[in-house]
């Protein structure tokens, strides 16, 4: 279909993104929850890798952890940041076909990142009811380190062929996006060629990565209700089981809209643009909000930490 005399006519130039539909004419005022979103998603998990990086009583697998889910979800939102603060404040629109590729690898590959960090934390949480006496044995630092590198390194290589897959389709001028930002399964319905591998390939990625994990984090949790049933003392239960709160939040905060946005993606063809928009937001901007919020609040020792941090910063003063 393509050939070398009408190749500029099938590969766009350039993207055209959107912003909330319908409220176009109210985009300034729309960028002010996006700006507060952006404060608090880098002030709190910025907040989260200071305390963990100068206290050492936190370098231990559960907060190193957090930490690597942390800068996960800062790389997710310093993805989005440049299209979504471009659309509401100056009006820009449009990206160029390669800087919408590198948005849609570098958001896509975060994410691959957020939710394998989430796996490795359930089982940091499992191997800490079930050994306690062993988990700093088990968990050692070269580990969790060599974990971190894994997960990187994985989600990297899984995203790396999908930008290829995208640049060898014909667009045939179809270049309208959904959303603030480029999204692989938004993308993939603009090209007027056979997209069967691409779409083979996404499903691939999907369940290998987000299909696995969630089965695997569903699997640790089983197996931590089974360890916690056999403690003796009702008190004993119930602090077993208070550690995996603030990680049983995180991991609803970041699959439930997931799902919502899949869902959406899958059979809404017919529901309202703004739905989409909304589902697309909430996936990437709920869990980098609240987890930060959550880790703050419920776990005593990041608490602790931060108001150390205040407490020294305002003698300084």
């Amino acid at each position: 279909m393509k050939n070398s005399n009408n190749s500029l006519e099938f590969l766009p130039t350039t993207f055209i993104l959107v912003g909330i539909p319908g409220l176009d004419a109210e985009h300034i005022w729309m960028s002010i929850p996006f700006i507060l979103m952006y404060i608090i998603i880098f002030l709190g998990n910025g907040t989260i890798l200071h305390v963990i990086r100068t206290d050492t009583a936190l370098h231990q697998p559960m907060y190193l952890f957090l930490a690597m889910l942390a800068l996960a979800e800062v790389g997710v939102s310093a993805s989005t940041l440049p299209t979504v603060l471009g659309i509401f404040l100056f009006g820009t629109t449009e990206i160029s076909f390669d800087a919408c590729l590198l948005q849609m690898f570098s958001i896509h590959s975060f994410s691959i990142m957020e939710s394998a960090v989430l796996l490795a934390m359930s089982v940091d949480r499992f191997v800490a009811i079930y050994s306690p006496l062993r988990y700093t044995a088990i968990l050692t630092l070269p580990r969790i380190f060599g974990t971190g590198a894994a997960i990187g390194l994985k989600s990297i290589m899984l995203m790396a062929p999908l930008p290829m897959l995208l640049r060898r389709l014909p667009f045939c001028g179809h270049n309208a996006l959904s959303h603030s930002y480029c999204l692989h399964p938004n993308l993939i319905h603009l090209p007027c060629g056979d997209i069967s591998i691409n779409n083979i390939y996404g499903l691939f990625i999907v369940t290998s990565t987000f299909g696995l994990d969630s089965l695997f984090i569903v699997v640790s949790y089983g197996l931590i209700l089974h360890t916690v049933l056999k403690i003796a003392t009702r008190e004993g239960r119930k602090k077993a089981l208070n550690t995996c709160g603030s990680h049983v939040c995180a991991v609803l905060a970041y699959y439930v809209p997931m799902i919502g946005l899949s869902m959406v993606h899958r059979f809404g063809h017919h529901v309202s643009p703004l739905l989409h928009a909304m589902m697309a937001n909430a996936y990437l901007f709920f869990p980098p909000v609240v987890n930060p919020i959550v880790y703050s609040i419920k776990t005593k020792e990041i608490r602790r930490g931060i108001v150390r941090m205040l407490s020294e910063k305002r003698s300084r003063v």
